[in-house]
């Protein structure tokens, strides 16, 4: 197989169904249920809170799945869904399930071998359907594909090896990430400070009136937000059905976009005719965009400033504010106390968080004049430089290492490197 290259001579090169055999176990109801995360394999689904498919009210047609068996999420295979589970329970129809031959291939090793680059490629070129995010794969064309057995001791060492060495890999990406955290905070207490004590380390403060605030100088104003706003609006989104609204060159803002300081690129465009016949509307260059309804408002006030003139949807608030306030210094406003404002305007719609608009409006904030603002974002422009910059330096080495992982692992499981 050309994908696969060359394998040591006295590996064995065979169909993935002489290893494994395809089950359909059902009427397991008081079994606990089960699903599978690309990164983490087979998983029990009450452990972690970022799993929004819901559990049917019936599971009689759920499948069993028992320590050892491979568990496929067919729908996400071309991302390497998959993995052999540790754990008795059962799993959504939407799932195959296999029985693993285990007196010829050890679990763990197999668990690794699925889940490597090589074989996620392979999975995405057998996978197929209308929409790319949900393409399906078939287990008839799945137990085809080649896969290797080394002798049994060896599939033992492989894994043991790789599980040492993944260990160490994945403690020091933690330990990268704490750093980068603590980073983080630290450029966001230099902001908060900045935006709600000034520069003069000596100036006489008065009391704000807002406990989150403290005190601030006492030239400084406290306004309410909606008085330093000329204007408000929303967007929408072109019907789903009208293909000719779609891909038209018309940058469309939805709330996976607004995730940097200026907005100039997004995911999605839509059409002329797609604007006109939609409630999507244009947010100008240098307004303020942020996001009022998403999942995304769990962990950050996603805020951005528009570089260039886009179409926002209905996810998406625009403000044109008044020359009492730029719209940078309102920015670093809430980017400084982003975890009190969240806890201020945050509401718990339906499916979904959401802001409290009459709440943002009404939010009191620290109003410093023009010129003392151009000078706090100076400030905030260079003391968060280096920040930023070491920042990015810890999210590469980050990358670094987990291009090491993956390498180590395709080349351990297909013997392109000698383990042991």
């Amino acid at each position: 197989m050309e994908w696969l290259g060359e394998i040591p001579e006295h590996w064995e090169a065979a169909s993935l169904g002489s290893i494994i055999e395809l089950k359909s176990d059902k009427n397991h109801p008081d079994y606990e249920v089960l699903s599978v995360y690309r990164e983490y394999g087979v998983i029990k689904k009450d452990s972690r809170d970022d799993n929004h498919n819901a559990t049917s009210l019936d599971t009689s047609n759920y499948k069993a799945v028992a320590p050892g068996d491979l568990v496929v999420y067919k729908m996400k295979a071309w991302q390497g869904s998959m993995g052999i589970s540790v754990y008795k329970g059962i799993v959504s129809p939407a799932y195959i399930t296999c029985k693993v031959n285990a007196e010829k291939i050890h679990p763990e090793y197999l668990h690794q071998l699925l889940r490597c680059n090589l074989y996620i490629g392979e999975y995405n070129r057998l996978s197929y359907g209308v929409r790319v995010g949900q393409w399906d794969m078939h287990y008839e064309d799945f137990k085809h594909i080649t896969t290797t057995i080394p002798p049994k001791e060896e599939q033992i060492t492989i894994a043991s090896f790789l599980k040492n060495k993944t260990v160490h890999i994945e403690s020091a990406i933690g330990i990268k990430e704490k750093q980068i955290d603590l980073l983080k905070e630290r450029r966001q207490i230099l902001i908060h400070k900045a935006v709600t004590r000034g520069l003069n380390p000596n100036a006489k403060l008065k009391d704000s009136g807002v406990e989150w605030i403290g005190g601030i100088p006492e030239h400084w104003e406290m306004k309410k937000l909606k008085y330093l706003i000329n204007k408000a609006f929303s967007g929408g989104t072109p019907s789903t059905d009208k293909l000719d609204y779609w891909d038209g060159g018309i940058p469309w803002v939805s709330s996976i976009d607004v995730k940097t300081n200026y907005l100039n690129n997004t995911i999605r465009e839509i059409s002329y005719k797609g604007l006109l016949h939609s409630s999507s509307n244009i947010a100008p260059k240098g307004s303020v965009v942020f996001v009022t309804r998403s999942g995304i408002l769990q962990h950050t006030f996603a805020i951005s400033i528009m570089g260039k003139e886009m179409a926002i949807n209905q996810d998406i608030k625009c403000l044109i504010l008044t020359k009492f306030i730029s719209a940078e210094y309102l920015q670093k406003l809430i980017q400084g106390n982003n975890s009190q404002i969240l806890f201020e305007t945050r509401q718990q719609a339906a499916t979904v968080e959401s802001i409290n608009m009459e709440a943002f409006y009404n939010l009191l904030i620290p109003l410093p004049p023009k010129e003392e603002q151009i000078e706090i974002l100076k400030y905030i422009e260079t003391t968060t430089t280096k920040i930023a910059t070491a920042i990015s330096l810890k999210e590469k080495e980050i990358e670094k290492l987990k291009e090491y992982n993956t390498t180590l692992i395709n080349s351990a499981v297909t013997g392109k490197i000698k383990v042991g």
